[in-house]
């Protein structure tokens, strides 16, 4: 008797945190940037690191919580506008059957599936009305049905983010006492953070990986040396 052998079952593994990592990098990479920015800008104006200290500070409570409260209003304005299509869906699906069945077996259709097959799939859809809704919102709209909890998620994962970031370049400034030592040092290692930062984005987005750390690296680099320049300019 052969011996038999059991079936393996696959496991498909997709990454499915696309909206986490999405304002993970929307508040980590604005923190590491602008405070950074700023943060180099002042030590071109100013010597005392207690200043560029209270500045920093200030400004990455103001940009985290501008920055989520962003999140939070792009989150509610995407499922007010899957609610409002939804709702619309829905009356077609009632006053404009013929149309909506047609869309349908086009769809089918466009997917390779014979005329024949598509209007019989499409009747059987339309005993139940919910999932033909849901069936036009997702394949004739491109719309997902939004996470309740989103907006709130989004708000905190933007705003937490966007502290972490903006403390990487203002460490340096509560360790040293001279601005020389604090800049030089803010410098190294923001530039390794937004490198590392750049480069696991990459991996996430399925960019170049190296291209994303130096792409990263590159901006925020420029960003505080023009913010440094224009200070030690204007200051004289």
């Amino acid at each position: 008797m052969p011996d038999t052998v059991a079936p393996q079952t696959h496991k498909e593994e997709h990454f499915s945190g696309t909206a986490t990592v999405r304002d993970i990098v929307i508040g980590m990479s604005d923190g590491l940037t602008v405070p950074f920015a700023l943060a180099a800008g002042l030590s071109g104006a100013v010597d005392q690191t207690h200043i560029v200290v209270i500045a920093g500070i200030a400004e990455i409570a103001a940009g985290s919580i501008a920055m989520g409260l962003g999140g939070y209003l792009a989150a509610r304005t995407e499922a007010e506008h899957y609610y409002a299509e939804r709702k619309r869906e829905e009356w077609e699906c009632v006053n404009l059957k013929d149309r909506e069945q047609a869309e349908v077996e086009d769809i089918f259709i466009d997917y390779g599936v014979d005329a024949d097959g598509a209007q019989l799939v499409t009747a059987r859809m339309m005993q139940d009305q919910k999932k033909w809704v849901d069936f036009m919102m997702r394949f004739e709209l491109g719309l997902e049905e939004p996470d309740p909890k989103r907006a709130r998620v989004s708000a905190a994962t933007i705003g937490v983010s966007y502290i972490v970031g903006g403390l990487v370049p203002l460490f340096p400034y509560m360790v040293f006492s001279t601005n020389a030592q604090a800049l030089t040092v803010s410098v190294i290692v923001t530039l390794i953070a937004l490198f590392v930062f750049g480069f696991v984005k990459g991996i996430f987005t399925g960019m170049s990986k190296w291209r994303g750390g130096f792409q990263t690296m590159l901006i925020g680099g420029l960003a505080a040396a023009a913010a440094f320049g224009i200070a030690k300019l204007i200051s004289g």
